[in-house]
């Protein structure tokens, strides 16, 4: 019986049981259970935000998110969340799905990594980041009820250690092409002029967000 949190749940359709086939067989038990805690995060920030989308879509957006950190589907040249958006786009295509929709699911994965962009997109690429964001980063953590958070985590276990876990997944992934990693080129203008300046960093947002482990 599929989960049901805040009355949000897994949907009971072919592509999505064929999406939770996939990803379980190709991405590992970190990065699968991950993708589908973003699902769950996800949908109940839109429920929260009183925000209408198809589950399918941002089950399938939340699902293919890290596949290009996979190695059957991490390119030699792109961008990671260029190779899991391509995965998607793939699937989907094999699917019948109309093209629009497949653009939706491509550009909610590609853009997952950009922050201060998603949110005023289309709700199915602003809630794979929010799911994206809460998961990794914390960065909504007190947005979720005690209770939400703990049956999301209760049914896709953490791993003890899920911050460096997460963080060394990610190395994995993109370490064969660091080239794809460049990353905003504001941060390098205001490293350049101000000598005060201290860019962000993302492994430390990571270990000092509100989750444990």
């Amino acid at each position: 019986m599929t989960l049901d949190i805040s009355g949000v749940r897994i949907p009971d359709s072919k592509l999505a049981r064929e999406v939770t086939e996939l990803v379980r067989d190709t991405a590992s038990p970190l990065l699968f259970n991950h993708s589908s805690r973003v699902y769950y995060f996800g949908a109940l920030a839109g429920t929260h935000r009183g925000l209408s989308f198809d589950p399918e879509l941002l089950y399938t957006g939340a699902m293919f998110h890290d596949m290009g950190l996979t190695a059957q589907h991490s390119s030699d040249h792109d961008r990671f969340e260029v190779d899991g958006a391509n995965a998607a786009r793939d699937f989907l295509k094999r699917h019948g799905l109309a093209q629009s929709d497949i653009d939706t699911v491509w550009t909610a994965i590609a853009l997952h990594t950009t922050p201060g962009i998603p949110q005023y997109m289309h709700p199915i690429v602003a809630l794979v980041t929010a799911g994206v964001e809460m998961d990794v980063l914390g960065l909504t953590y007190p947005e979720y009820s005690d209770v939400e958070r703990e049956a999301v985590v209760h049914a896709h276990r953490r791993t003890p250690h899920f911050k460096e876990d997460i963080i060394q997944a990610f190395y994995e992934g993109i370490k064969h092409k660091p080239e794809t990693t460049f990353g905003n080129v504001k941060a390098d203008v205001l490293a350049d002029k101000d000598p005060h300046f201290h860019r962000g960093n993302f492994c430390s947002v990571i270990r000092n967000s509100p989750w444990k482990g």
